[in-house]
């Protein structure tokens, strides 16, 4: 077995484990470190069979993260859920929540065709494509319905950004202090961003991109399809600029999803979603820049966020 780089090894355990779930004769031939988790190590293996051919696998390891073992059984739950739907989501292959085999928490999964796209051209083809997926993952009506909705984020933890809009950020807080209002539950992806969208799309011909995949379900939660819209509404805005994450709403309604209906309860999700991405913008910012966009510096995106929500409080005045 060759590694594409030392970051790529995988621990002897975790590579045993691996090995029992693999067909007769079939053998790890490579293995490639993956960039863009930010709570998960994500490798490529290539497996190789007896007659020469390969086929890819893709292992999710959960090193020093509280509650790995939740998070990996809603992901192997969701992704035996979404097998034989229209969702492109990868196969479920094995599943180690509590590391009874593994060195850490471990997830193996089938590998999807596609990459990621986080760049600024064509954006303006794949921001529906996003919008009518979303819209699908909604539509599921599971039989056995996911956890709660959880969110993390309180007023009191909020990370106003330096030289943001001091009025826009206080009123902002003050929004979300508020009780949730009432919703529709709708099957959640609860991480849906164009992070764990992959797309095939030729750099010459942006126009025709179409989705391949979606991958990370680990948070796969019941709630509100607000949530949902916030949360890649928030990345689009960080990742595109705040008009972008505007414009993501627009587009939700646009494929046939339902929001709420007054203005003041989709805000609350649009808000609640934006400060939460204040608290781990260095991280988000870092994990951009690893994917390709060295632009997007932490004060970059500080600036972004600090720009969308002002733009949903002036949305609202």
């Amino acid at each position: 077995m060759t590694n594409h780089d030392e970051a790529a090894a995988v621990r002897p355990l975790t590579l045993a484990w691996v090995s029992r779930h693999l067909e007769a004769g079939e053998r790890i031939v490579k293995t490639e470190a993956l960039h863009g988790g930010i709570t998960a190590e994500i490798r490529r293996l290539t497996i190789g069979a007896p007659d020469g051919s390969t086929r890819d696998l893709v292992l999710r390891t959960f090193v020093n993260v509280e509650h790995a073992e939740d998070g990996l059984n809603r992901e192997a739950d969701a992704l035996t859920l979404l097998t034989g739907t229209d969702v492109p989501a990868p196969g479920l292959v094995a599943v180690d929540p509590t590391a009874a085999h593994c060195e850490y928490p471990s997830l193996l999964r089938t590998h999807l065709a596609g990459r990621t796209v986080l760049d600024d051209e064509g954006l303006e083809t794949r921001v529906p494509l996003l919008a009518r997926q979303l819209v699908a993952i909604h539509a599921l009506r599971p039989a056995v319905r996911p956890r709660e909705y959880v969110t993390l984020t309180t007023a009191d933890t909020v990370v106003t950004p330096k030289g943001a809009d001091a009025a826009a950020w206080a009123a902002a807080i003050d929004v979300i202090r508020k009780p949730a209002p009432p919703y529709e539950g709708r099957f959640l992806h609860r991480d849906f961003q164009p992070g764990n969208v992959l797309f095939d799309v030729l750099p010459s011909r942006p126009a025709d991109a179409r989705i391949t995949g979606v991958v990370d379900w680990a948070a796969t939660s019941w709630g509100p399809a607000d949530l949902d819209v916030a949360h890649c509404s928030t990345n689009l805005a960080l990742l595109h600029g705040p008009a972008w994450g505007l414009r993501f709403s627009e587009a939700y309604e646009e494929a046939g999803g339902v929001l709420a209906a007054a203005a003041n309860e989709r805000l609350y999700w649009q808000v609640r979603d934006g400060l939460a991405c204040s608290e781990e913008v260095q991280q988000v910012a870092k994990t951009w820049r690893e994917a390709g966009r060295p632009e997007l510096t932490t004060r970059t995106v500080e600036e972004r966020l600090n720009g969308y929500v002002t733009a949903l409080m002036d949305a609202l005045a």
